[in-house]
């Protein structure tokens, strides 16, 4: 919704400025520079990225339009289920919970959240590092460390998208020099027409230098930015189950684990622990 705001306050400052000068907006209008900026930054970009980063891009571009999934609910959410799981492992053992985490979807403890079964990757995150903890073979280090190694796998994978954007638009002000030179080649070209059609030509050649400067500070460079903020907060949650696990494998009880993981939370979203408390204790 912001990004959708953002683009409608770009627009009506810098073209409801340039009206107010005395501009006419017509002059800005040139489909001929916005096809070559456009094209040329397009294809620089299916040059510079692998096919899995042109597919990674494409799949998180729609993502940005949408607000953020990661709510204080949504934490406690997390937070109450690990709790739960937690409370079961002290309570009946390690193998109480194997039917859990080999179908979480069918689980009575997963189902009662369905906000934090949607996300896939938690989920996955989670009944993995459950499986190994059951498993016995593994100590507090080692998955400390594997954890430690798929979070890092995590950040660099999901970076590749903002890192595209941010690519592309670096470059787009570039093309729109190279659109303004080839409208300049244009006027010398037609050097012997009128003064008031050489003027035409190199507002139109000028054009090309807005555009696209405009299209990369104003649309796709703030897109890469919010794709690393999302980033964040996806990792957040993740983060979240780590120290919690790890608190647990440690041997604090679930609510002293689950203490562990409230505190790495933004202060944003994060609940207070009387607030936590509750909420588990009314899940």
């Amino acid at each position: 919704m912001f990004v959708i705001v953002g683009y409608v306050v770009v627009l009506a400052a810098i073209f409801g400025g340039f009206a107010m000068a005395g501009g006419h907006l017509a002059a800005l209008f040139q489909p001929l520079e916005l096809l070559m900026i456009f094209g040329g930054a397009i294809g620089a970009f299916l040059v510079g990225n692998t096919n899995k980063a042109v597919k990674a891009t494409l799949k998180a571009l729609p993502g940005v339009f949408k607000g953020s999934a990661y709510t204080k609910a949504l934490y406690m959410d997390l937070l109450a289920l690990m709790y739960d799981i937690l409370t079961k492992i002290r309570k009946e053992g390690l193998m109480s919970v194997e039917s859990d985490i080999e179908n979480p979807e069918s689980s009575g403890l997963f189902s009662k959240y369905p906000n934090v079964l949607k996300d896939h990757h938690v989920i996955e995150f989670m009944t993995d590092y459950l499986r190994l903890m059951v498993s016995g073979n593994m100590d507090a280090m080692q998955i400390e460390n594997l954890m430690d190694n798929e979070l890092e796998t995590h950040h660099h994978e999901g970076h590749v998208p903002a890192h595209s954007i941010n690519k592309l638009a670096d470059g787009m002000p570039a093309f729109g020099i190279v659109a303004a030179v080839m409208g300049v080649v244009h006027t010398m070209e037609s050097v012997g027409a009128p003064p008031a059609e050489l003027g035409q030509l190199i507002a139109h050649a000028l054009v090309g230098t807005f555009l696209g400067i405009l299209l990369a500070y104003g649309f796709v460079g703030p897109l890469g930015g919010l794709l690393e903020q999302k980033l964040d907060e996806s990792g957040k949650m993740l983060q979240c189950v780590r120290t919690t696990l790890l608190a647990s494998l440690n041997g604090f009880a679930p609510a002293l684990a689950v203490e562990f993981g409230r505190k790495v939370l933004y202060s944003t979203e994060r609940p207070g622990f009387t607030e936590l408390e509750e909420h588990v204790k009314r899940k």
